[in-house]
């Protein structure tokens, strides 16, 4: 058995702060050899974020025993509580292609976790087993062009009527991450019970796959597409989960998927914090280090809040969910909370990184720039800021209404 072999197999069997502590060495790692090398050909070269950059990095995160954070061990993952995922995808979420080379970027990330809650056994089989190994991409149809459904489940325009012993779904999506070259895609649709999900294969003639939406952030296999329904046929084993629960399974992967992002995104923060701490210890203006100028001092020490406060939030929302479940409502509280948070703090700290960067910040060879570009739809993606804090407000009122 070879050193990584032993120590994966340790990882496996123990989630000890030892085997934990050892698994986010590891992470960081790999990705300061095999994956922040590629990032600064994407970001500085322009090359395009595609399946065979992503199945190179995952054969080499395989190979560091670092792949499958949130996907179990019968699937070559690392099968890790929310609490411990929170510190390795912090580790893996120091490049922007970190997450995608260990399997936990989305849509993937929630879409595990919804069929690991929803599906059958033939679902999880067929659609579930290649997801998590990594073989294959998906996508996930919920938000529409308006008039349609968008932050308002409640205006949902897609249908799924019953055609002899299945469905015909019928409607626009768009937003639909990864459409492009994914190999099935989860939808929402209106049923006579309520909403409802469907698992619709990509080779579907009724799903047609149109424009790449040119959004700000490009790191993502397959972009924002929009995607129609029309006489899309599948058979009744294509409902995921109940009829009519679609908003309930919604609801049961957008807690951990919330979480991942803040995972994510803080890793990424952290990174451009270090980065402008060392370049303004390394640079003097008007006769000493920037790292002495007080002003400075001032956006280091509030991006070092941001960060601890950040962790907090997360770890808290970790622990309700692996405790109580992804469907509690203490879990979408503290995961709305945490998201909200978090996503706000890390545009202050990647603005303050690029502001202590100065001239050199806006420039794309050093990076930074295009993390702040790249983490801007954090804000948006998975809940706006503003609709989550009306969420939260709710809930805080309730009971004394």
């Amino acid at each position: 058995m070879t050193t990584v072999e032993r120590d994966i197999d340790r990882i496996e069997r123990s989630d000890t702060p030892e085997t934990v502590d050892l698994l986010v060495t590891r992470t960081a790692a790999f990705i300061q050899e095999h994956v922040l090398p590629v990032e600064r050909e994407v970001v500085v070269d322009g090359r395009e974020v595609d399946d065979e950059m992503r199945l190179e990095l995952q054969r080499k995160a395989k190979d560091a025993g670092v792949f499958g954070p949130l996907s179990d061990t019968e699937y070559g993952g690392l099968q890790l509580s929310m609490r411990t995922q929170a510190r390795v995808l912090e580790a893996s979420g120091a490049s922007l292609l970190g997450p995608l080379s260990v399997n936990a970027s989305a849509p993937d990330d929630g879409n595990i976790h919804l069929l690991k809650h929803a599906g059958t056994p033939e679902q999880r089989a067929r659609y579930l087993a290649p997801l998590a190994s990594g073989d294959v991409r998906s996508s996930i149809a919920m938000t529409e062009p308006a008039p349609g459904t968008g932050s308002d489940p409640a205006m949902l325009r897609t249908t799924a009527r019953r055609s002899g012993s299945g469905w015909v779904i019928d409607g626009a999506k768009h937003f639909t991450t990864g459409a492009a070259g994914a190999a099935f895609t989860i939808v929402m649709a209106a049923t006579p019970s309520g909403p409802t999900m469907f698992l619709v294969d990509q080779d579907n003639p009724g799903l047609h796959v149109g424009r790449r939406m040119p959004t700000l952030d490009h790191s993502i296999p397959g972009g924002h597409c929009e995607v129609q329904f029309s006489e899309c046929e599948v058979s009744a084993d294509a409902v995921l989960g109940e009829e009519g629960k679609g908003l309930q399974y919604a609801g049961v992967r957008l807690a951990p998927s919330r979480l991942v992002f803040c995972m994510n995104w803080l890793g990424l923060a952290v990174r451009a914090h270090e980065m402008a701490a060392r370049h303004i210890v390394g640079r003097s203006s008007f006769g000493v280090p920037i790292a002495d100028h007080g002003m400075a001092q001032a956006h280091v020490a509030d991006s070092e809040i941001d960060i601890e406060a950040s962790r907090g939030l997360i770890r808290r929302a970790a622990e309700i969910i692996d405790i109580e479940g992804a469907d509690s409502s203490g879990a979408r509280h503290s995961a709305s909370i945490a998201k909200t948070f978090v996503s706000e703090a890390v545009w202050r700290i990647l603005d303050r990184s690029v502001q202590l960067h100065g001239g050199l910040g806006v420039c794309e060879d050093h990076l930074v720039a295009r993390f702040l570009v790249e983490a801007r739809a954090f804000r948006i993606y998975e809940g706006p800021s503003e609709v989550l804090r009306w969420s939260i407000a709710r809930r805080v009122l309730r009971p004394f209404r």
